[in-house]
């Protein structure tokens, strides 16, 4: 049973959930994942090693956990044989556990996985032509409620650690066959070829999953850290993404310090309906959201901002909307591309999709305006993975079932 309670979340507040940075484990071994160098080699002094042995066996362990994507000590070659059950005893090397693995019939893949102390959320990998793309979770629900995403029907239950949402990046490559394969304690013998990734690259990343990343700062900040360190997971700022709803107080501090691509779900251009639609936009309004934007540490049109925009049937897909839309953005001097994302519906949703007639129009307008406004591809729809869906399948199926229809996968493969 888990053993965290919902947050409550009185009104249009900031959330300011207690920081952790591991999950307590049953056992009382300590996940290493998602943690930078200094802190393993903290725990392995802790654990008893002298500072300078911590350090290097820290600098080792964090190659092999990053770079390698080893989830055993065992096969840390160049660690000494009985040093090994000593790291085993103490520490473990994490995954979240999944819980059930979709595939869509666009190649789409979606995970619905489970924290050491028993939240689900969920992961989405996006492969396309030139590019494989990870959606990850920063919090286990939302808090932010907006009406026309799924997972803004839950409630916000707690934020994932720093190992949580790297964690989420470590499985992509589990499951992608995307370690370096070759030995590195025999480097001399071992060829090039041995040391390569097979199957689909993931290629970038975007914080766009369950929950708002700027809702828990420190540890996306701490996680997506990991990923750009060259020692670690070693990719591109530049590859990376994190989508805000418009939590503008911790947006320069986003730029300054993890220094990603930003995308804003923008979703509407007129106080009345983004109120509605954005419930955040009561407490930040567009004028001031888009100051912060026009101010984010980096923008430029080399690096421009992505806006977010649903199309919603009669609410926010007008030619008016469009043109105000477009003299928004150029009133604020914005180095910005506009995606349009056709509504993914799920059951009870309060709207619908624009036409296709009317998406068109929209981005034209915008397009003739000089602003990139692409109309998105839904991905994932037939498993509920495409933007706005994601809402745990945990809640519409029990634990017997899913393990029943896993059998029956297994069986039938």
């Amino acid at each position: 049973m888990p053993d965290t309670d919902l947050m409550t979340i009185p009104g249009q507040v900031d959330p300011v959930p207690v920081a952790r940075d591991i999950t307590p484990r049953a056992d009382g071994r300590v996940d290493l994942i998602g943690l930078p160098k200094r802190r393993i080699a903290e725990l392995f002094a802790e654990a008893g090693l002298d500072a300078k042995q911590a350090k290097l066996r820290a600098k080792q362990v964090f190659h092999w956990l990053y770079h390698r994507g080893v989830t055993d000590f065992e096969a840390m070659t160049d660690i000494a044989k009985t040093m090994r059950p000593w790291l085993t005893e103490r520490f473990v090397i994490g995954r979240p556990e999944v819980v059930e693995a979709q595939h869509s019939t666009d190649g789409t893949r979606k995970w619905l996985l489970q924290t050491a102390d028993g939240h689900d959320f969920e992961m989405v990998f996006i492969p396309d032509a030139d590019r494989g793309t990870l959606c990850v979770s920063s919090q286990v629900g939302c808090t932010l409620n907006c009406r026309f995403c799924h997972t803004g029907t839950m409630r916000l239950v707690r934020n994932l650690t720093p190992g949580e949402i790297v964690g989420q990046v470590m499985l992509a490559r589990d499951a992608l066959g995307e370690w370096p394969k070759g030995r590195m304690d025999i480097a001399e013998d071992a060829s090039e070829s041995e040391y390569t990734a097979d199957g689909r690259l993931l290629t970038n990343i975007v914080m766009m999953g369950m929950g708002e990343p700027l809702y828990n700062f420190d540890n996306v900040r701490d996680a997506l850290r990991l990923v750009m360190d060259g020692d670690g997971l070693a990719l591109s700022k530049r590859r990376i993404t994190l989508s805000t709803s418009g939590v503008v107080p911790a947006m320069a501090k986003c730029g300054e310090e993890i220094g990603v691509n930003l995308a804003v779900s923008l979703h509407a251009v007129t106080k009345e309906v983004r109120d509605e639609i954005v419930p955040i936009n009561k407490k930040y309004g567009i004028e001031e959201l888009l100051q912060a934007c026009a101010d984010y540490p980096g923008a430029s049109n080399a690096r421009r901002i992505t806006f977010e925009y649903v199309m919603l049937k009669d609410k926010n897909d007008s030619d008016e909307d469009a043109r105000e839309l477009v003299r928004l953005l150029k009133a604020f001097k914005l180095p910005a591309k506009v995606n349009l994302i056709p509504f993914n519906p799920w059951p009870g949703a309060p709207y619908e999709c624009s036409t296709p007639e009317r998406i068109r129009a929209f981005s034209n307008i915008v397009f003739e305006a000089g602003i990139s406004a692409p109309v998105r591809t839904p991905r994932g729809r037939d498993i509920d993975a495409a933007c706005g869906q994601l809402k745990t399948a945990a809640e519409k199926k029990s634990r017997a079932q899913l393990d029943r229809e896993a059998a029956e996968a297994e069986a039938q493969g």
